[in-house]
């Protein structure tokens, strides 16, 4: 599969355009994508207007083939280990119980299947009584049944709320009271959350599951209000297939509201951006004029990140459009590892096509490395020399280290892949740089919730590092002064906050007209600011280089780029995950880091130091500490870092960061105040307040 190409040398031209000069002073020229210079892209071709278009063409078009592939769980296996850690200054010895799982093979639903399961809960719906202004939430995780239950809600109007399945109670209760939703679909195992908020969102009428509750657990459900009616999806499916045909008044208009997607709320309660039939079809054409010849009939995509996150759902969107069989799996099962008696999602479903977020390929390439460390110096000469010869090219050499060395690695992850994707965050050169040479070419996207995921991509034909790629046919953008920061469109090159605007670009957030009538986030002139720091390239691409917010001015009046400094210390091996800090009157910034355990012991070890302690341990010892900021430092100016990027301290804590903690979005993108906050006292010890 690796093998296979698909790339159009040329077909992208010079990247991107001036398509207008610059209207005001403090702003650049609007440009965009060589692809759109007869205008800019609203959908893939004629009739497909509304995301239920997109069903029914994928049914006509695709016919019998694989749509979309899931694994049913067949045991659940738990094991127990010894776990050392610290308690009063002593270390003790617990005994903690680990879940693993057994899966059954991929079992498929074909296009024209999943319209008939789609039609027979849309009719189910009209028939309990959901209405066109009614909102239905969807609160459970990324499979089949998500995208069932949602294009049925799109095929008679009804808008969709998501809610991720991570979400706490409050999350919860705020994505079901803000829109009013009459009803949510769920997964049996979130139905106790649901249980203790149930009592505090009144409009909720309809409750739909899938998986197997207790009877006492429905029963409970039932009992909180005499309104609520709990239905399986099964049992909705089976009402469905006796009700007719589902009225042409309830189909959608491409101006109707599509989803209230909420955003991970890095800041408050989250966001629901207001995302349009429209919205979403530009999105997917535009996707489609950009990539649609790298996207076959031979491929397969690995469906494992929330569909709550725009990002999976327009791309699962895309793969319906284009026939490519999905297959899902869970972040928990993805590897073999975490699975018993059967292969992880990856090598049991062999995609060619994954996206992720950089806390994936990170996790992915520290896990190669640990591998090949693990397996004695030789191995990790071999594997050395195997980059350094496909890194140079060497024609018979990269050949043989492709072949003999790196053919393992590939094994790993089914053997298929070709095409990966990076979104959601910056991903470090590094990084980048490791997994194609090793695994697969990684290319970078860039987009947000507001843009329906999708403001720039790399595509194969235009590969380079520390880009984002070329605008989307469905947008244009201009760069907009932050002259503080000293990013002006009028240097060489270009920079300055990214602004975008095009058929892809939502409106406006629900019920929120403070935000809707701020010019800081919509100009009059319809433009999006989007907060990101852009760079033009003189290749037409674009590349992100900062954040207007997370700019931070130190004693010296210089900014330093906390984001931008993080994606960097991020490629360092020890690094598990990263939050740098700096307050006003520091010289240097200082960082909050998760260690990636296996690396910190093997270092340590080579060392000739003590690696055996328990993990809490290693974190508090400052001499470690130390060691580990000498590393993200040799990271630092191995990347051309200015002494007051450098870190002055870090604080090393063993304990994960998860959403649930509030310390990360459940998009993985850390809670920086959180994080502040939790770690006031450690900061404050670096910086003596």
């Amino acid at each position: 599969m690796a093998k296979l190409q698909t790339c159009k040398p040329g077909y992208y031209g010079e990247g991107s355009f001036e398509f207008q000069p610059a209207a005001v002073p403090g702003e650049g020229p609007t440009r965009r994508c060589s692809l759109s210079k007869n205008g800019l892209v609203d959908r893939p071709f004629e009739g497909i207007d509304t995301v239920y278009d997109v069903v029914e063409y994928a049914a006509r078009t695709h016919g019998n083939r694989k749509a979309l592939g899931w694994r049913d769980i067949i045991r659940t296996i738990e094991e127990e280990k010894e776990v050392k850690k610290m308690v009063d200054g002593k270390e003790v010895t617990e005994k903690k119980k680990w879940k693993y799982f057994e899966l059954s093979d991929y079992k498929y639903i074909s296009f024209i299947e999943l319209k008939e399961a789609v039609a027979e809960v849309g009719r189910a719906l009209i028939h309990l009584g959901v209405a066109t202004e009614d909102v239905f939430n969807v609160y459970a995780q990324t499979s089949p049944n998500w995208q069932i239950m949602a294009h049925a809600c799109a095929a008679i109007s009804t808008t969709i709320a998501t809610a991720y399945d991570t979400l706490g109670e409050e999350g919860l209760a705020h994505s079901l009271n803000e829109p009013g939703c009459i009803g949510l679909f769920t997964n049996a195992e979130l139905l106790p959350t649901l249980l203790k908020v149930l009592p505090l969102t009144p409009a909720v009428k309809y409750i739909v599951f899938d998986g197997e509750p207790t009877q006492s657990l429905v029963d409970s459900l039932h009992s909180v209000r005499e309104s609520i009616q709990v239905f399986s999806l099964d049992k909705l499916r089976e009402i469905g297939r006796t009700q007719p045909d589902v009225p042409e008044s309830r189909r959608p208009k491409p101006d109707d509201l599509a989803l209230i997607m909420y955003t991970s709320g890095s800041t408050g309660n989250p966001k629901g951006v207001c995302i349009t039939h429209a919205n979403l079809i530009a999105s997917v054409g535009s996707v489609y004029v950009l990539l649609g010849h790298h996207l076959t009939y031979e491929d397969s995509y690995l469906a494992y990140l929330p569909l709550a996150h725009v990002l999976e759902y327009i791309v699962e969107m895309i793969m319906l459009f284009v026939g490519m069989p999905s297959g899902y799996g869970r972040v928990k099962t993805l590897t073999d590892a975490s699975v018993r008696n059967c292969k992880g999602d990856i090598s049991a479903f062999r995609p060619s096509i994954m996206v992720g977020v950089p806390a994936v390929w990170e996790t992915i390439r520290k896990g190669i490395l640990a591998k090949v460390h693990a397996g004695g110096s030789i191995k990790k000469s071999l594997f050395n020399a195997a980059i350094a010869a496909k890194k140079k090219n060497i024609p018979i050499l990269a050949g043989l280290a492709d072949s003999v060395v790196l053919a393992g690695v590939r094994a790993a992850t089914g053997g298929r892949l070709r095409i990966a994707l990076s979104g959601g965050a910056a991903i470090s050169r590094e990084t980048q740089e490791f997994l194609t040479t090793a695994l697969v070419l990684v290319l970078q996207g860039y987009g947000m919730t507001e843009s329906c995921g999708m403001c720039a991509i790399l595509p194969p034909e235009l590969m380079r590092y520390n880009s984002v790629g070329v605008p989307v046919p469905s947008i244009e953008v201009k760069l907009r002064d932050v002259p503080d920061a000293g990013y002006l469109s009028s240097k060489s090159p270009p920079q300055g906050e990214v602004c975008i605007r095009g058929p892809s670009v939502c409106k406006g957030y629900y019920k929120r007209p403070d935000l809707n009538s701020d010019e800081n986030i919509f100009t009059p002139d319809g433009w999006l600011r989007t907060g990101d720091v852009g760079q033009w390239n003189a290749d037409g691409t674009l590349s992100l280089i900062d954040r207007v917010k997370n700019l931070i001015k130190l004693a010296s009046g210089e900014y330093i780029a906390l984001e931008r400094l993080e994606s960097i210390f991020k490629a360092c091996n020890l690094v598990g995950n990263i939050c740098v800090h700096a307050v006003p009157e520091a010289q240097q910034p200082m960082a909050i880091i998760i260690p990636h355990e296996a690396h910190l012991r093997n270092y340590l070890s080579n060392k000739g130091l003590d690696s055996s302690r328990d993990f809490a341990a290693l974190c508090a010892d400052p001499a470690v500490q130390e060691l580990v900021a000498k590393e993200c430092n040799a990271i630092g100016k191995k990347n051309g870092f200015k002494a007051m990027e450098m870190l002055q301290a870090v604080v090393l804590t063993p304990v994960e960061w998860t959403p649930e903690s509030g310390l990360v979005t459940a998009a993985q993108k850390i809670q920086r105040a959180a994080i502040a906050k939790a770690f006031r006292d450690e900061i404050n010890a670096v910086y003596k307040h």
